[in-house]
């Protein structure tokens, strides 16, 4: 385990409208105001995403277990921005969707897009030297301290 300590910065209330991408709205904010690390909290409506649910498999190498969600329907989610190798905010989120009996928990990364609105809370982390590094043996871009 690896960690630090920082506390918290700016705090962004943004509204994304029908039909935005979760993924380019969170990551353009973060980009505008310069936030290079921060949490991020959503809640609101979700039109359709491809969500990650698990690996498909393990070895020999990961390969990611997408479920499609079509809504519209409700979703809640809590997630990380940090910065990639290439100094741009990148957004890791985990959401939990659902319309009616179906639901979806898991990483929208194949792409989610807005259903009416979507709230979203951004809270900047502070003194923390961190980013996303590509890992050698998986090949994701994972979190690493300074």
């Amino acid at each position: 385990m690896e960690y630090s300590v920082g506390k918290a910065g700016r705090i962004i209330a943004a509204r994304l409208y029908e039909g935005e991408d979760l993924y380019e709205s969170i990551e353009k904010i973060a980009a505008d105001e310069n936030i290079a690390c921060a949490a991020v909290f959503t809640t609101g409506g979700i039109r359709k995403a491809d969500v990650v649910v698990g690996p498909k498999t393990e070895t020999p190498k990961i390969e990611a277990n997408f479920k499609q969600f079509t809504g519209p329907g409700e979703t809640l989610g809590v997630g990380t921005i940090y910065c990639d190798e290439t100094g741009q905010p990148k957004l890791h989120i985990h959401a939990a969707m659902q319309r009616g009996e179906t639901s979806v928990i898991g990483c929208p990364r194949g792409g989610a897009t807005t259903f009416l609105i979507l709230e979203v809370t951004i809270i900047e982390i502070l003194d923390i030297k961190a980013m996303r590094k590509k890992d050698p043996k998986t090949g994701f871009n994972l979190l690493a301290f300074e």
